[in-house]
């Protein structure tokens, strides 16, 4: 275990790297200039060079990535050109709401999910089960900026039960936290039900067929615990893959989403800081997307040890 884990992290820095080289070059070789954007609309030819220089921007693309990969190397993700403050200090500022909304996300789409995926295997081709293939369907063609609009004019505007957009952070009290980040988490974590809730039925309704099951029942185990001890925890494994990745595709969700509940977090940042060219900036919260995206994956692989003693790394 110990020596699978130390070679999965050693293999993190690789990937890492190359992120931080693609990153680097697409950003430099797209086409817009931060100078000029930071500059304005009246600022002449020779302001923005003086901007270009105070920034760095005349010298060569090598050695600008030699010298921000210097940076990096020491944890130093540079100064933001539109906020002039740290990266690292910025994107501290706005961990708390992105953090907030993905774990009230995630605790919804799998307390809803896999029970729903249970039921929908245990009643195959009921109507329990055709309504979750419908949902399904549709969670996944409805764009989650269509659900948030829709939702904000039902649940806000008209019934008026939650506010519209903004956060509370979670120190000035757990109600207002919950009461802003509840309607955003509900629209993200649609996709990501019907995502888990399929994927749980699939794995649950193969088990459901296994001799082992046949043999609990034949017992006269409770259906409950034939269930829930038998055939969901042998079908454990593929649901925590499919729970691992929609943790990590909960990056673009919260991009969509922090941007039309006008939440401050890392999505908003990321918008702001691509339509200010700040190089900087974008570039740190990728690299930390990245990461997260890399210890996601390292996580559920070590959690198929417990789902599943037979796997041995």
């Amino acid at each position: 275990m110990f020596t699978f884990l130390a070679r999965r992290l050693l293999s993190t820095i690789p990937v890492l790297l190359v992120v931080a080289v693609l990153v680097f070059l697409m950003l430099r070789l797209t086409p817009g200039d931060p100078a000029a954007v930071l500059a304005g609309d009246a600022a002449t030819t020779e302001q923005i060079a003086q901007i270009r220089k105070t920034l760095g921007l005349d010298r060569s693309i090598v050695e600008q990535f030699v010298i921000w990969f210097g940076h990096l190397m020491t944890g130093d993700l540079g100064q933001s050109y539109y906020y002039k403050t740290d990266v690292t200090t910025l994107i501290g500022q706005r961990l708390e709401p992105t953090l907030s909304l993905a774990l009230i996300t995630i605790t919804i789409a799998v307390a809803v999910a896999v029970p729903l995926g249970v039921l929908a295997a245990w009643r195959f081709g009921g109507w329990l089960d055709r309504g979750l293939m419908g949902f399904s369907v549709l969670g996944f063609s409805v764009p989650v900026f269509v659900l948030a609009y829709l939702l904000i004019w039902l649940v806000s505007l008209r019934l008026g039960w939650l506010p519209v957009q903004g956060y509370q952070r979670f120190a000035d009290g757990v109600g207002p936290w919950l009461k802003h980040l509840t309607l955003p988490a509900i629209t993200l974590s649609v996709i990501y039900i019907a995502l888990i809730a399929r994927v749980t039925r699939a794995s649950v309704l193969e088990t459901l067929g296994e001799d082992y099951i046949r043999t609990a029942r034949a017992k006269g185990l409770p259906e409950v615990r034939v269930l829930m001890r038998h055939a969901l925890t042998n079908a454990a494994v593929p649901i925590a893959t499919v729970i691992g990745i929609g943790i990590a595709l909960l990056i673009g969700g919260v991009v969509v989403t922090e941007s039309v509940y006008a939440i401050p977090g890392l999505g908003r940042l990321t918008v702001d800081a691509v339509l200010a060219r700040d190089f900087p900036t974008i570039q740190g919260v990728i690299l930390l997307f990245s990461f997260v995206y890399v210890a996601i994956n390292l996580l559920v692989d070590l959690s198929y040890v417990f789902f599943d003693p037979r796997i041995r790394y």
